[in-house]
């Protein structure tokens, strides 16, 4: 009989008492009561524990605490089953101590995420999303991302699917995507969306940055144009300027000042103008309608033609060279 006993102890094994409280970091053994329930791995082993611990950290581990039980038992077993059985007792650790290392992280972190969202213990799940997502790699990202869409972790589900969109190309050449393609279609399709939007995106983002870059310079321009045609900017100024003024040093926007000064005297000189053959002169001409559909201060306003900008195109060129001196 004794041979037989320690033949069933030896094929189910536990974690004694001292061991636990070893294991669980507890500064005070004989502050906690006797276990009253064990929790059964998928080798076996039985680790001690509390039923008022595991209620007070996990609502699922509390209803089935709760639960009545079919077979009327002293002992309680809530078996806890396909993970390695390290990773029920780091999981059972955290839910008395609250504490997790990142080597234990590192290890076991698929496997505790997993726990968390079934035993709906939301600080250990916010833990493994980030420690997760921290140790992304383009092997692993497809078996991540159907972990992160099973346990409802949307932080870690959009890390994923960024690291999949900007290195698609070698996502597609590993295990992992191929397994994905022939098991689960309807993710292959909502990352390939994804992967779509975000380069609507990005090209959005794009054009409205070159949008502002051309406004910024035609504004700019504007503010040139006034500049150079009432005051006069270098070589190039009102023709009612007086001789010393007609040669002011350069402005603070030179680069752009100087680049107007000189289609200024191209438009005012051009004999491809009025044939409309002549680019450069479509460019001033733009600037002067431009000027003309803004400016509030067409009365008093220096710059030429203002008043008459949307008309430009039948003005002689004369009209140009008599408003300006250079």
């Amino acid at each position: 009989m004794e041979g037989t006993h320690n033949t069933a102890t030896a094929a189910t094994p536990t974690i004694s008492g001292d061991l636990m409280s070893s294991h669980f970091q507890f500064s005070d053994q004989n502050s906690l009561p006797k276990p009253d329930v064990q929790i059964l791995t998928s080798n076996g082993l039985r680790i001690p524990a509390h039923t008022g611990i595991l209620a007070s950290v996990s609502p699922v581990l509390e209803n089935i605490i709760d639960r009545p039980h079919k077979h009327h038992s002293s002992e309680k077993i809530i078996p806890i089953l396909g993970v390695p059985c390290d990773a029920v007792s780091l999981f059972i650790q955290f839910l008395y101590s609250s504490r997790c290392s990142e080597e234990e992280l590192e290890k076991y972190g698929i496997h505790l995420l997993a726990l968390s969202h079934v035993y709906l213990v939301p600080q250990l799940k916010h833990m493994c999303s980030k420690a997760v997502g921290q140790r992304l790699t383009v092997e692993n990202v497809v078996d991540v991302l159907q972990l992160a869409r099973l346990c409802d972790s949307p932080d870690l589900y959009v890390k994923c699917m960024k690291m999949l969109s900007d290195n698609f190309k070698a996502v597609e050449k590993t295990e992992g995507w191929k397994f994905m393609q022939e098991n689960d279609p309807f993710l292959e399709l909502e990352i390939l969306r994804f992967i779509d939007e975000a380069e609507s995106r990005k090209k959005r983002t794009r054009r409205h940055r070159e949008e502002q870059r051309l406004f910024m310079e035609l504004s700019e321009a504007m503010e040139c144009l006034e500049h150079i045609c009432t005051e006069g900017c270098t070589t190039v100024g009102p023709c009612d300027l007086g001789p010393s003024n007609k040669r002011r040093g350069p402005c603070n926007k030179f680069s752009t000042c100087e680049g107007l000064q000189l289609l200024i005297k191209h438009f005012a000189m051009c004999k491809n103008r009025v044939n409309g053959k002549c680019s450069r002169c479509k460019r001033m001409g733009q600037l002067l309608r431009l000027h003309s559909s803004i400016c509030d201060q067409t009365d008093s306003c220096r710059v030429p033609l203002c008043r008459e900008g949307l008309f430009l195109a039948i003005y002689p060129i004369e009209m140009m060279a008599g408003l300006i001196s250079f």
